[in-house]
């Protein structure tokens, strides 16, 4: 098993998340917008339809895993695989990747190890998660600035325990692309068609959001009231 010295500390692969709590909507885009935002990746994103793209927002509470109890906010977008070029039809957009363009954290551990591991573009913020309730809610501020505040209500339970192989992440840092093998297993998951709410702040993201269209109608929502997870060595893309 490969290990890695973080702080001072032995971290090995897969790193493991245990407990986590995941809250996330999944909303269509402008594709040239999109397309401008992740431009530095040299990735294209996939689009759903003709001229849509699809950007993804979740909020994450880590209780227990290798990396400790942190709180993270992503923004995200559905991506093609390398290498592919052309249309891509609805078929194929289960090979689909996952790309991320921004990964605030509020702790300095992760936010070293997640550089270090897998290139994922983690910055320090202040994430203030309320999960007490069916609704769920992040206020999401770096700086001193509001980036933006996100609700997600409560949507219909999905049964039982469910093993997801989810679509490949694929992360960009110095000048590298890189891809990370991760898989989740969802316990208490429920999902609605909508189902959440963002108000934008004044920060410089929150401008590349409403560039994008948001805030909108989301395609649909998620909460997963507990996760594990396992992220594998990330690979040159």
């Amino acid at each position: 098993m490969a290990t890695h010295l973080i702080q001072g500390r032995a971290v090995g692969m897969p790193v493991r998340v245990r407990d986590a709590e995941i809250c996330g909507a999944f909303y269509p885009v402008r594709a040239d917008a999109a397309r401008a935002v992740i431009a530095y990746s040299g990735l294209d994103v996939a689009e759903i339809l003709p001229g849509k793209a699809v950007c993804v927002l979740l909020f994450v509470d880590y209780r227990d895993g290798d990396l400790d109890a942190y709180h993270e906010f992503g923004m995200a977008f559905l991506v093609r695989p390398p290498g592919v070029s052309g249309p891509m039809k609805a078929a194929d957009l289960s090979r689909a990747g996952v790309f991320v363009h921004w990964l605030p954290v509020d702790q300095q551990f992760t936010l070293e190890a997640g550089r270090t591991l897998w290139g994922f573009p983690k910055e320090l913020a202040d994430i203030e998660l309320r999960l007490g309730s069916p609704y769920k809610r992040c206020v999401l501020r770096k700086d001193g600035r509001l980036v933006l505040d996100m609700l997600v209500r409560p949507g219909v339970p999905v049964p039982g325990a469910t093993v997801v192989k989810p679509l490949e992440a694929y992360t960009h840092r110095e000048g590298v692309t890189r891809r990370v093998p991760w898989s989740v297993r969802a316990r208490r998951a429920r999902v609605r068609p909508g189902g959440a709410l963002i108000r934008l702040g004044n920060h410089p993201i929150a401008k590349e959001l409403s560039e994008l269209g948001l805030p909108k109608r989301a395609l649909f929502s998620v909460n997963v009231a507990r996760a594990e997870m396992l992220f594998g060595a990330a690979r040159q893309a």
